[in-house]
């Protein structure tokens, strides 16, 4: 399994838990977004930076814009998955991640999620500093 930051493909290890789990006995839906979440907060310890020391030490955090979800089969209790991501797209601002939820070799949901970058004292949009800018670059 893939832990480093490629350009091909960044991937972390989830374990289904009953808590993420629904009525149904399969992974409700929005819990899909919280994997992909840690999968992208992963990427980002991974390339250096701790998402808690940006916001104080560059005034900066990044907030979810945009997200969405193809469901293409249900992860059940206990299940292990791979969280994949990819990066499509970064700008100044904003770093479009495609993301995947996998068990072995079956895609069960695919995901397309915009982060933008945000001043975190007024939470407006603010660029990318230039240092975290150049290393998210080469790991496109």
């Amino acid at each position: 399994m893939n832990h480093e930051p490629t350009a091909q493909a960044f991937t972390i290890p989830v374990r289904v838990y009953y808590e993420d789990t629904d009525a149904g006995g399969v992974v409700y839906y929005a819990n899909y977004l919280r994997f992909f979440e840690r999968c992208r907060t992963e990427w980002m310890r991974h390339a250096g930076y701790d998402q808690s020391a940006l916001a104080t030490e560059a005034g900066i955090g990044f907030v979810a814009r945009k997200a969405s979800c193809e469901y293409l089969r249900p992860a059940r209790l206990d299940d292990a998955l791979t969280i994949r991501l990819t990066v499509e797209k970064l700008t100044r601002v904003r770093v479009v991640f495609r993301q995947e939820a996998c068990r072995g070799d079956q895609v069960l949901v695919t995901g397309t999620v915009e982060i933008a970058s945000v001043n975190m004292s007024t939470l407006t949009p603010s660029p990318i500093p230039d240092f975290l800018y150049s290393k998210l670059e080469a790991l496109k």
